[in-house]
Order: C-alpha cells, then sequence, then structure tokens
C-alpha cells in the first residue's frame, strides 16, 4: 500500500474511533486519499459520507450535522483556496462551540512558498478559533497520525465541565495533511 493510502486510512479510522460518524467530502485532486478512505469506511458502515461540490456548502452542513448531533462531524477538502471557504463554518463552529474537524489535504510542506499551483499556507489558517491544529507530514507514522486525529477529536469535543477549568469548550479543530504521489491506491 502506498505511503499516501496508508496514512489516510489511518487517519480516517482514527475519527471513527473517536466517535466522527458524519464526513462530509469536498472532493479534490490532492484529497484523492481521503476520498477513498472515506469511501471505504462507509462501505464498512463505519461512517455517513455526503459530497458537496462547494467547500462553504459542505462546511455548513458538517456544522450542521454536528450541532445537531453534538458529535463531531468532519469536513474534509482538498488543498489551496479551498480551504479558506470554510472560514465562515469554522468560525460559526467557534462563537457556537460545535465539535467541528476540519480535514484538509495539502502538498508536502516542501512545496509551500515555491509558487507550486495551489500552494497556500494551510497551517494556522484558522488562527485563534481552533481548539487543536495538526500539520501531518506526509512520511508520519500511520499510529502517530491516529494518536493527532485522536487529540483533534477530542480537543473538538471539550465539556462544560472542562470550560469551568479553563480549558476549552468544544468547537473546531483542523488537521491539515500532506499527501505525495502517488495520490490513488495501488
Amino acid at each position: 500500500m502506498n505511503p499516501s493510502t496508508a496514512l489516510a486510512r489511518a487517519v480516517v479510522g482514527a475519527l471513527v474511533t473517536a466517535g466522527v460518524r458524519e464526513v462530509v467530502l469536498c472532493p479534490g485532486s490532492r484529497s484523492s486519499p481521503l476520498a477513498y478512505a472515506v469511501a471505504r469506511a462507509e462501505r464498512a458502515g463505519r461512517l455517513r459520507v455526503h459530497v458537496r461540490v462547494d467547500e462553504r456548502s459542505a462546511a455548513f452542513l458538517a456544522l450542521g450535522l454536528a450541532k445537531v448531533s453534538r458529535d463531531p462531524a468532519a469536513v474534509i477538502t482538498t488543498s489551496g483556496t479551498a480551504v479558506a471557504n470554510l472560514h465562515p463554518a469554522v468560525l460559526e463552529a467557534h462563537h457556537a462551540r460545535v465539535p467541528l474537524v476540519v480535514v484538509s489535504a495539502d502538498r508536502p510542506a516542501g512545496l509551500r512558498g515555491s509558487g507550486a499551483n495551489q500552494t497556500t499556507v494551510q497551517p494556522g489558517i484558522f488562527a485563534g478559533v481552533c481548539r487543536f491544529e495538526a500539520d501531518l507530514p506526509p512520511a508520519v507514522d500511520p499510529g502517530q497520525a491516529a494518536v493527532g486525529v485522536g487529540e483533534a477529536a477530542s480537543a473538538a469535543r471539550g465539556s462544560a465541565r472542562e470550560s469551568a477549568r479553563g480549558v476549552a469548550p468544544a468547537g473546531p479543530v483542523h488537521l491539515n495533511i500532506q499527501f505525495d504521489e502517488p495520490l490513488v491506491p495501488d
């Protein structure tokens, strides 16, 4: 199995383990490994996938699903300006204390600032409103990635009790996942 497929499967598996049952996918080339992984998880009955072609619509659908269930819902998008289109829903999740998990696909960090297509600097794009952020490199061990996803889902959940102790209440988190080619399964 190629590294992108292994990483995407680990991320999706960890989302499911953390209680994410609703995923909104806004497909694109760089997020292909995640699209294949969520489709596989849906076929196995582990989660439900909603596909939207517009990033804003995708983010607000995930926000609504999380708001109703009070469980984290994920929105997956491709790289570049697509991530910026999630910002209004991320802000709403922050203010309304809704457990929203943003999973953005990205190119490897070495391409940032190189002038390559769609190399928007995605880490920190939602600065100040996310309860947790992680920028996972393409060579990260899938087990380590799963730990990071678990931490993110826990941070997204928050709790009233944690809020009273000065820990952030429920709200948005951002997982930026760098994928190297190939982006499709073997």
